[in-house]
């Protein structure tokens, strides 16, 4: 299965961000099919387990796009909200019990009767490799999910359920403000095993843009508007291709609620920085020369 470069994020759609009506998700998601940008991130907790069902709604109403986009769900939190009276304590739960119900709450809210692709959200203390296995058999086993991966789970955590089941994702935090993924090996290991890197907060959550008195973000963003000079475009777009040019193939996932800013993502994709651009993009975020 592929899934579009850039990938629309859905978590600030609702509740949690942009609070859209009916009208305006499936605005938002005709524009993103227009631009290619086909793969949709969802989790079951996002607007207080509400942005699924919100989303849904649009493909009660006009199934045949379903046809033309994957979507991407996580489940494995259990959150503190009105919409789940029986939660005492915000936890992880990877149980087969939880899994399996998760995904037929998910198939549910988004009126389909598949997930293209499943991931645990965090990594679990009580994380059962056997038992997530299991679940993950039955699951694509009965149809009701094409692929599995995990997000935010460091390299062993991968190898631990790559050594029970195969996944196909690992959607962690990455970008030029985070670099802990180029050098802890995760990149190195979707690079090895063929794991498609889904890149959350992809230009490092808005701080780049939000204080730009730290010293660290004056160089990057110094570097950003002289590449784009270069490259004939914007900063924005230079720190997506910076991370897109890396051979692990990252799939940035553009959580935003504006397609303006879908647009931007899509037209990093037609950019790859020269091999000293994207080094000179590297100092400025460590400060210091490679050794």
């Amino acid at each position: 299965m592929s899934y579009s470069r850039i990938i629309a994020g859905t978590m600030k759609w609702g509740a949690w961000g942009a609070h859209f009506n009916t009208a305006a998700y499936e605005a938002m998601i005709k524009d993103c099919l227009s631009l290619e940008v086909t793969t949709f991130d969802h989790a079951d907790i996002y607007g207080d387990y509400t942005t699924e069902e919100e989303f849904g709604k649009v493909l009660k109403h006009e199934p045949s796009l379903r046809q033309q986009m994957q979507i991407v769900t996580k489940c494995g939190i259990r959150m503190l909200s009105v919409n789940r009276p029986h939660h005492k304590i915000k936890s992880y739960d990877t149980s087969f019990t939880h899994i399996t119900e998760s995904v037929e709450q998910s198939l549910k809210n988004l009126h389909t009767d598949y997930i293209d692709c499943l991931l645990i959200h965090r990594p679990d203390p009580l994380f059962n490799a056997e038992e997530v296995a299991a679940a993950f058999e039955q699951l694509q086993k009965e149809g009701k999910v094409l692929q599995f991966g995990v997000s935010n789970f460091r390299k062993w955590q991968v190898d631990l359920i790559r050594s029970r089941f195969p996944v196909s994702v690992n959607q962690i935090e990455c970008s030029v403000l985070h670099l802990d993924p180029f050098g802890d090996g995760t990149l190195d290991q979707c690079q090895q095993h063929g794991i498609i890197p889904m890149a959350w907060s992809p230009m490092g959550g808005g701080n780049l843009f939000a204080d730009d008195e730290d010293e660290r973000n004056k160089r990057i963003l110094a570097v950003a508007k002289l590449l784009a000079d270069k490259y004939n475009t914007s900063a924005d777009v230079i720190l997506l291709s910076w991370l897109m040019t890396h051979p692990s193939r990252i799939h940035p996932v553009a959580g935003t609620s504006k397609i303006e800013r879908i647009k931007s993502a899509v037209d990093a994709t037609n950019i790859k920085l020269e091999r000293e651009d994207w080094f000179i993009m590297w100092r400025a975020s460590t400060g210091r020369e490679v050794a």
